[in-house]
């Protein structure tokens, strides 16, 4: 992981990030309008994020629910210099869904990751729309330059919310885990190299 993967184009502001960031600034001011702007803009993506964590339509509802409110409530906090407004939101998106998860496997077992959920239950997999619209060029390029071990305890960390215990207990990999999961941190640094040129 030493290798740098050189200089990433910088991304240019668009005129949907200044629209969200006055959406947001209205949001402060508590003009529920904005919030509505907000919603309708980042519904489908919010919402593609969450079920693909949680794969449970309703618990997914409920957790795009939730951000949104998050969102109300927090707006005066967002920090421009540390991305952009659909970032931040659908980050607190994709942290209520692994607290989710993490809540109801306290008392659900979820089913093995190759269980395919019963058919009526089964939607199109939005994935690649969703991450074509997140910076996906940078992701995949900081991906691409990992091991085949260190990508699955990412995806199992970030998609499956597991812990390095359950993570290393699913793979059966304890030191390799640990190690693939140490990787994580070079793949954050880069990912926020690349923004923070980009701002």
């Amino acid at each position: 992981m030493s290798e740098s993967l050189g200089p990433l184009p910088l991304r240019v502001a668009t005129v949907a990030d200044d629209a969200d960031r006055a959406a947001l600034e209205r949001i402060a001011r508590d003009e529920l309008g904005a919030l509505d702007d907000l919603y309708e803009r980042y519904k489908t993506m919010a919402y593609s994020i969450a079920y693909r964590i949680t794969n449970d339509a309703t618990l997914a509802e409920d957790v795009v629910q939730e951000a949104f409110l998050g969102v109300w409530r927090n707006a005066a906090r967002y920090v421009e210099g540390r991305g952009s407004v659909k970032t931040w939101l659908l980050s607190i998106v994709h942290h209520r869904a692994i607290d989710a998860v993490r809540r109801r496997r306290a008392t659900v077992e979820l089913p093995e990751r190759d269980d395919a959920p019963p058919p009526p239950l089964r939607l199109p997999d939005v994935w690649a729309e969703v991450s074509s619209n997140l910076d996906a060029d940078e992701v995949r390029a900081a991906l691409a330059a990992l091991t085949d071990v260190q990508r699955e305890a990412i995806e199992l960390a970030y998609f499956g919310g597991l812990t390095q215990v359950e993570i290393a207990q699913r793979t059966g990999r304890f030191p390799l885990i640990a190690t693939a999961l140490a990787s994580f941190f070079p793949l954050r640094s880069h990912l926020l190299g690349v923004w923070r040129v980009s701002q």
